[in-house]
């Protein structure tokens, strides 16, 4: 999933154009049989009545308990609670990142205040970023799950909200049941592993990233795979020269050109594990293929920004456990009613995602803060990417006073963007955690719904 973590043990394709290689025949061994692949998976048409349960909930409730909470022994994609004597500079400017025996108030304000009322997280001095922490000061253990433990722990072990009503209920009950499962992931990291080997045959300093839902806390059972390649510019090595290249790699201009060297591996030393490799020629170019457990995959070029967006995204899923359900059955809903493909001009599942965070932001008490304001030295665009996947692991959970179910969230959601929301005049901010001006440049006078 992250290039410079561990492989899991896998071993590389075996030579002889890899003929004999145990990438996909041995994989489903190593799976429990009763989870299905990837296209064994039936998902029945969304109807928040027809989902059946998958795990006995259990509640937690909000306030004087943590919202995330899990045993010590098991290290769970929620994380360890930072210790108490653990400090940290700046602690006290941090008027909404409590700890977990925090006695604030519970309040129940899942629909935002008219516009002059609604408030944002105020900005604040940011705790020292783990890479260039100060020798002796304590290290933070935060929300965000690192990369080397379990992101997705036994379910039955796993504290999610309480569900206050039927609504609440059978939202928890969907994202029980569709949730990305380890056995998912695993699928993807393997084949990326695999991939990595492969590629670094024609570009030796090149790196393979899983990105994207996958990654972010987001990801579903169907979810695809994306894939970011990174190359550095440098020459085409001369025992590939059957494939007649010998320009030299620049990221921002020969995307196109990488993409097809990528592709013809696939068509011809990979075609017994690669499947259908399509190179799509749009304005970000990608090699889209299938796997031979049938993951579909989406591959780019120096997509570097969706790197660090996969670990952004991947801190707001995991700072309060309200999140990722919500967003699960907000996608589930925009998929039902067909809006939810850019390729046929509808919004993508970025976009949905970056919705429902602006609307937790925004409400009379936020139930998220604005990670990149108050955090700036974890989200640095400038931080090497072999620091990314780490920076965010300092954070701490965000113990908001708004205690409305999910149920309250959803409607609430749904009276947010239908009365509230100014679409001709208002842009939708998760950096600002607030509505913004709307552009005036041309490229967004047609544009009903704009996002940053």
């Amino acid at each position: 999933m992250f290039p410079n973590s561990s492989n899991l043990g896998r071993p590389p394709f075996s030579p002889k154009y890899r003929q004999q290689s145990p990438f996909f025949t041995k994989l489903p061994l190593n799976m429990p049989p009763t989870l299905l692949s990837h296209q064994q998976i039936v998902v029945p048409p969304f109807h928040l009545r027809t989902v059946t349960p998958a795990v006995t909930l259990q509640p937690v409730t909000y306030g004087s308990v943590s919202p995330v909470s899990t045993p010590d022994a098991l290290m769970s994609f929620q994380g360890r609670k930072r210790q108490s004597q653990q400090s940290v500079p700046d602690d006290a400017k941090r008027q909404r990142i409590h700890s977990h025996d925090s006695d604030a108030a519970v309040v129940n304000q899942a629909v935002p205040l008219p516009k002059e009322r609604r408030r944002s997280f105020p900005a604040s001095v940011s705790v020292q970023s783990p890479v260039v922490h100060v020798s002796g000061s304590p290290a933070l253990i935060g929300c965000v799950p690192p990369l080397q433990d379990t992101l997705f722990p036994d379910p039955t072990k796993t504290r999610l909200p309480v569900a206050k009503d039927k609504l609440s209920k059978q939202v928890l009950e969907l994202f029980q049941a569709c949730r990305q499962q380890a056995v998912d992931l695993d699928r993807k990291e393997l084949c990326r592993t695999e991939l990595q080997r492969e590629i670094q045959l024609i570009f030796p300093q090149s790196r393979l990233f899983l990105v994207g839902s996958s990654l972010n806390g987001f990801g579903t059972r169907t979810s695809d795979g994306d894939l970011c390649l990174v190359i550095k510019e440098q020459p085409i090595p001369k025992f590939f020269i059957n494939f007649n290249t010998t320009f030299q790699v620049n990221q921002k201009t020969e995307a196109r050109r990488v993409l097809s060297l990528v592709q013809k591996l696939f068509s011809t030393k990979l075609c017994n594990y690669i499947e259908r490799p399509q190179l799509i020629r749009a304005k970000v170019p990608i090699v889209k293929f299938r796997d031979k457990v049938n993951v579909d995959f989406d591959l780019n070029v120096n997509n570097v920004i969706g790197i660090r967006n996969t670990f952004l995204l991947r801190s707001y899923a995991f700072i309060e456990n309200r999140v990722r359900p919500l967003v699960l059955v907000i996608k589930k809903w925009a998929s039902f009613h067909e809006i939810n493909d850019a390729s046929r001009g509808t919004l993508n599942t970025y976009s949905l995602v970056l919705m429902v965070l602006h609307y937790l932001q925004t409400l009379p008490e936020p139930i998220l803060p604005s990670l990149q304001k108050n955090y700036p030295e974890c989200f640095d665009p400038t931080m090497q990417l072999n620091f990314v996947h780490q920076a965010p692991r300092t954070i701490p959970h965000y113990v908001s006073k708004n205690g409305s179910s999910l149920g309250d969230l959803l409607i609430g959601f749904f009276k947010y963007y239908a009365t509230e929301f100014d679409w001709s005049h208002q842009m939708i901010s998760v950096r600002e955690a607030k509505a913004i001006a709307r552009p005036d440049g041309i490229e967004w006078r047609n544009k009903f719904i704009c996002v940053e």
